[in-house]
C-alpha cells in the first residue's frame, strides 16, 4: 500500500463520515413514518457523487485523474459518505418488527434511486470530460 494514498483514503473517510453524520442529524428519522430518509439521501448522493467523479476522471489525462484524488474521492470519501451496511441493518430492524412494506420501500428506493444516481453521475461526468 502506498502511504500517501493511504493517507488520503483516511481523510476521505474522515469528511464523508462527518458529512453523512450532519445530513442524517438534519433529517427526520423516516420519511413520513415510512423509510429512513437519512440513509436514503447519503446513498443517492454518493451514488451521484462517484458516478460523476469516476467518469470525470476516466480520461487519465485529466487533472483530477491521480491514482490519490480517487481514491480520496472514491474510497474515502463515497466510502465513508455511504451507508450500505446501516440501510442493511435498517431494513432487518423494519423486517423484524413486521414492517414489510416499509422494509421493501427501503430496499427498492435504495437499489433503484442510488442505482439512477450513479448512472446520472456517471453519464454528467463523462459529458464534462469531454466538454473543454
Amino acid at each position: 500500500m502506498n502511504p500517501t494514498v493511504t493517507l488520503w483514503v483516511a481523510l476521505g473517510s474522515m469528511l464523508g463520515s462527518l458529512c453523512r453524520y450532519a445530513i442524517q442529524q438534519g433529517m427526520p428519522a423516516e420519511a413520513g413514518g415510512l423509510i429512513p430518509l437519512g440513509t436514503l439521501s447519503v446513498n443517492v448522493l454518493g451514488s451521484l457523487i462517484i458516478g460523476w467523479f469516476a467518469a470525470l476522471t476516466l480520461p487519465q489525462q485529466h487533472p483530477m485523474a491521480a491514482l490519490h484524488r480517487r481514491q480520496f474521492v472514491m474510497t474515502g470519501f463515497c466510502g465513508g459518505f455511504t451507508t450500505f451496511s446501516i440501510f442493511s441493518l435498517e431494513t432487518l430492524q423494519l423486517i423484524e418488527a413486521g414492517a414489510w412494506v416499509q422494509a421493501w420501500a427501503n430496499l427498492g428506493l435504495n437499489g433503484t434511486l442510488a442505482l439512477g444516481a450513479v448512472a446520472s453521475g456517471f453519464y454528467l461526468g463523462r459529458w464534462q470530460s469531454k466538454t473543454p
